[in-house]
């Protein structure tokens, strides 16, 4: 029998390799010179053997995945164009905002294909709205999928559509007229990361969201979480690997979670990347941003992704910026062949470490929050908030020190940069009104440093 090449060389322990990088470092403690220190509070060692994983992870991982187009729906038929000029230049599905009951799902909808998926989030809560899309469901046979979060609604705005009582009505309501439609309800991390929350905060807070709604229907005659699983709407930042392993952990949580439930354990994820990081410096560098945290929620197995326009922060829709996020999500496909591989973080030892740090910081966490009574009344004190803004000033005290590096924003600057010309206000805006509770509000990192350039 031919032996391999391997056969020839002993296997070296963990122990050795650090004896042997100790000798090499020559007096320098290896703690200190080698050891990075991350913002997530877990430590990244210069090698990763098999002694740092108990066990490889066996979560379900989709075998492709879809990419998808975003479009903010004002009128119905505007819309409609748009969206199937989208799917000619290869938009596999489409996310749809609908800002007014007004918006006809029969038109919006016609002429669709049924093999393009359909996303559906209304800026309203409205189950007469749902119905008028179940009955075209019906009709059309379109793969439709509704993101309805109204726990999500009132962390992003600080108010409920309506009230606690009457959502949770117009929510059961919304599931009833539901059937025909594939996924009903929505947890939304990306609110959480776009406010500077670390990845372990997304998970366990993204995992106590969900649970509200678990605990919510459980109890119900009618209980659309059997059979229609949640989608958790997950924002991607520029940690490339520890953003994989934070959507692989997303999985294993949710496992965990489901398992106590005796219910469906399907996890559906629809990433995104965030706007955080995104600069109005050096605006053509966020195409290399959004192109490498896709293939993060690719390698961490998202089922869709929708890209962001690196010029999103700035301009307003526009063609050739969505062009170009169609077209980083379909050479990653079609050209670097990122959906061929089933799992292809699988077995990696830095990676499954990351992943099992990560998912077991989060449950700990998401378990505090339970016996601190939920998400949904540490939300309403304010514990969630005050916890995120710690973070994001945390993280913004790094970025200015530049110890979070942004390319041609707060290092590489070209001195002789000028601002391109913007149609919407990049900067946080202060909207004076009333609400119920402090709402959770998106910081990109860069705005103090641009601001001082403009």
């Amino acid at each position: 029998m031919t032996k391999t090449l391997f056969d020839g060389f002993d296997q070296v322990s963990a122990k050795e390799w650090k004896q042997k990088i100790q000798f090499d470092l020559k007096g320098a403690d290896y703690n200190e010179a080698l050891i990075y220190k991350s913002y997530e509070g877990i430590d990244v060692k210069p090698f990763y053997n098999t002694e740092d994983i108990t066990e490889i992870n066996n979560t379900s991982h989709p075998s492709t995945w879809k990419n998808s187009l975003k479009i903010k729906v004002e009128d119905a038929t505007v819309g409609n164009i748009a969206a199937l000029n989208a799917i000619k230049k290869g938009a596999e599905s489409i996310y749809f905002i609908i800002t007014t009951e007004n918006i006809e799902p029969n038109t919006l909808l016609s002429n669709f294909s049924p093999e393009i998926s359909v996303y559906i989030e209304t800026l309203f809560l409205s189950s007469d709205y749902i119905r008028k899309v179940n009955t075209y469901a019906d009709k059309s046979k379109l793969s439709i999928h509704l993101l309805t979060d109204i726990i999500g609604n009132l962390a992003k705005t600080g108010n409920w559509f309506k009230n606690l009582k009457e959502d949770h009505q117009i929510l059961e309501n919304i599931v009833k007229e539901s059937s025909n439609i594939d996924n009903i309800i929505s947890v939304d991390l990306g609110i959480l990361q776009n406010a500077g929350a670390t990845m372990i905060q997304q998970l366990a807070y993204g995992l106590a969201h969900a649970n509200e709604y678990l605990n919510h229907f459980e109890n119900l005659e009618s209980n659309p979480l059997q059979e229609k699983p949640i989608i958790f709407k997950v924002a991607v930042g520029g940690n490339y690997f520890f953003e994989i392993a934070k959507l692989r952990a997303l999985r294993i949580l949710w496992d965990s979670l489901t398992e106590e439930y005796k219910m469906l354990k399907k996890c559906y994820i629809f990433a995104h990347p965030s706007h955080r990081n995104k600069t109005i410096l050096d605006y053509n560098v966020n195409m290399l941003r959004t192109t490498t945290e896709c293939m993060s929620a690719i390698l961490g197995g998202a089922d869709t992704i929708h890209n962001l326009r690196y010029d999103d922060v700035y301009n307003l829709e526009n063609d050739f910026g969505t062009r170009i996020a169609i077209n980083q999500l379909l050479i990653l496909k079609n050209e670097s062949s990122f959906d061929i591989v089933n799992n292809p973080a699988s077995g990696s030892y830095y990676i499954e470490s990351l992943t099992n740090q990560l998912a077991e910081k989060a449950l700990s966490l998401f378990k505090n929050i339970e016996e601190g009574g939920g998400y949904l009344k540490q939300l309403k004190s304010g514990t969630i908030q005050k916890k995120i803004k710690e973070s994001s000033e945390k993280e913004q005290e790094l970025f200015d020190k530049e110890e979070v590096i942004l390319t041609g924003a707060n290092t590489y600057r070209n001195p002789d940069e000028v601002l391109p010309s913007m149609q919407k206000n990049p900067f946080l805006e202060k909207n004076v009104r009333k609400t119920l509770i402090s709402p959770i509000i998106k910081r990109r990192l860069c705005e103090k440093i641009e601001k001082n350039n403009i």
